[in-house]
């Protein structure tokens, strides 16, 4: 599984293929098993780094992860069947906006590393399959140090992209459905807590 890894790892770097930061998933590894998370579902499943480490966090925990690149679904899945991670993590072949869940489906955790301009259409589309008091963690909030200086970029695809991002966090501070933390782990998580609703 380590060499199998770092595999990924080294394939990421040669193929510009841009996956989590090691500090990121390895916090989210240790919210996954202090939380007993046991259901996860991953929007962006690239070549399936991140998803194979959630679903090794603990012994339960099971991921879907949706990926629009066929390219990278195919790499997922050669990668999922090479740790053995068969039983534990499903693949789904779509673009995350357009698949329809069955409205029973219901996760613990949904990890958001898509399309960074998508944030918010992904967060609202996604919030309904999740738990009482289930999470939604994005990463990539500060975007390679961008976010937050967005003012001082030049017209163009990356001060549009910087402003979305800078829109979604906005977004997540005035959400009343949830409680959301800000981490300056790797290149930024966000960590947003559904209420439970008191009757």
């Amino acid at each position: 599984m380590k060499q199998n890894i770092l595999d990924m790892e080294q394939y990421a770097i040669d193929n510009n293929v841009p996956i989590i930061e090691k500090k990121s998933i390895a916090f989210i590894m240790k919210y996954i098993k202090e939380h007993n998370i046991k259901n996860i579902l991953e929007l962006g499943s690239a070549i399936g780094y991140s998803a194979i480490l959630m679903a090794s966090s603990t012994p339960d925990a099971v991921v879907t992860t949706i990926e629009r690149d066929e390219v990278r679904y195919m790499e997922c899945l050669k990668n999922v069947k090479k740790c053995g991670m068969e039983k534990k993590i499903n693949v789904v072949y779509q673009d995350a906006l357009e698949l329809n869940l069955s409205e029973d489906l219901k996760y613990d955790l949904i990890f958001i590393d898509a399309a960074k301009g998508q944030y918010t259409k992904f967060f609202e589309k996604y919030k309904h399959f999740l738990n009482d008091s289930g999470t939604i963690i994005t990463d990539n909030i500060n975007f390679h140090g961008y976010v937050g200086n967005s003012s001082k970029l030049d017209k163009g695809n990356l001060k549009s992209l910087v402003e979305k991002i800078e829109g979604y966090i906005t977004y997540l501070k005035e959400n009343p459905e949830f409680d959301t933390k800000f981490y300056d782990i790797g290149d930024g998580l966000s960590v947003s807590v559904k209420k439970v609703e008191k009757n």
